[in-house]
């Protein structure tokens, strides 16, 4: 069978787009993935500033520890620094690890539901 084109689907069944969010927004399900995605995006972020302003005080505040070499011409400053890239990518494979755990599935099943509604 051939798939329709873009506008030219078969009639819509059930509920409106703008019903169905309003159903999903409402469901509990809903409610679990938006408490499940700030139980990870809350500390993380309030975890990497806090990194990150800590980095930027020392730099301006405290030269002289951030001048201590570590190995060689490289010093404290340059560790910190690279540290912060590190810091980026630890932080984005946890969240992905995180999403495919705990947002994902309950994302999945709201989706389908709303697919399933609208008729899409």
């Amino acid at each position: 069978m051939a798939r329709a084109r873009r506008g030219q689907n078969a009639p819509q069944q059930g509920k409106s787009s703008e019903q169905a969010y309003a159903d999903l927004a409402g469901d509990p399900g809903f409610a679990q993935l938006k408490r499940n995605y700030r139980r990870f995006a809350i500390p993380a972020t309030i975890a990497f500033l806090v990194w990150y302003v800590t980095y930027v005080v020392c730099n301006n505040w405290a030269r002289g520890f951030m001048d201590t070499p570590v190995i060689g011409h490289v010093n404290v400053a340059v560790v910190f620094g690279l540290l912060q890239f590190v810091s980026t990518f630890v932080i984005a494979a946890l969240y992905a690890r995180h999403a495919g755990r705990e947002l994902d599935p309950l994302a999945t099943q709201l989706r389908e539901r709303f697919e399933s509604e609208t008729g899409r």
